[in-house]
Parts: C-alpha cells; structure tokens; sequence
C-alpha cells in the first residue's frame, strides 16, 4: 500500500509539472497534454489536518447501493467515471451524480451511494482521513 501512496503522490508531483511542460511541448509542435481540475475544496469536518489519503475505485451494478454509513475524520469525494449515482447526504436532498460530476461528503456526515440505474456504474473514490488510526467506515442505521 505505501508503494501505491507513494507512486501516486509522485504522479501528483508530475501533475504540477504539466503546465509547463505543456509549453516547452508547444514550442515543440508536440500535443500538449490537458489538466482539467474537477474539485477544489477545503477540508470539512476534520480540522484542516490529513494524515492520510486512499483512493479507491468503485464498480455499482444496477440496483446496488452501499448502507447508510460514515467516515470517522475522513471527508470523502466521488467522481463519477460512468454512469450515475444517487448519493443521499443527511438532512439534504438526493443528488444525481453524473459522469464527470463529484460530490463531496464532509467528514462525520451520514450518506449513502445507489445505482438506479440499469447500468454499472464506475466511481473514483478519495477519503482524506485526519487520523489514520480510526476506522474508515461505520455503518449506520438510517438517519432520522
């Protein structure tokens, strides 16, 4: 796992890097490649502190949806790849998240993610956790 963590934050590293060398690849006749941000948010819910990240990726067949759960100091981003999701957040109205949509669920908040679909859908998803040590996920019943 840390080899994975750690090649990802070198691919993070490259990715702050792509700006320029998209210019010395333009003087160059070469296709540039394209850094498209889809988030920028700050923390919510877990005082501004990261102690770690895991990036997973999601596969939802049709019908499926995960429990009423939540994160214990780990703020938590969808980006859907394909399909859509309905994710629904405590207190708040359902969302449809689309391909190329996110939605960010802040740390210690009730939620829940289902396909309506009658496609699989494909889902990257980030918790940023404030203190490794706690467990990632709590299964809830569902809020009142």
């Amino acid at each position: 796992m840390m080899l994975i963590r750690r090649q990802f934050l070198h691919m993070g590293g490259g990715a702050l890097a792509l700006p320029a060398l998209s210019l010395v690849a333009e003087g160059q006749g070469a296709p540039s490649p394209k850094l498209a941000q889809i988030l920028r948010s700050d923390l919510q819910g877990q005082g501004q502190v990261v102690q770690e990240t895991v990036l997973s990726i999601l596969e939802m067949p049709p019908g499926a949806a995960a429990p009423w759960h939540m994160h214990p100091g780990a703020q938590e981003i969808i980006f859907v790849l394909d399909g859509q999701l309905v994710v629904e957040i405590d207190k708040k109205a359902a969302a449809e998240v689309q391909t190329g949509a996110t939605i960010l669920i802040p740390a210690e908040t009730a939620h829940l993610a289902r396909n309506d679909t009658r496609a699989t859908a494909k889902a990257l998803v980030m918790h940023s956790r404030a203190d490794k040590q706690k467990v990632l996920l709590v299964v809830l019943t569902k809020p009142t």
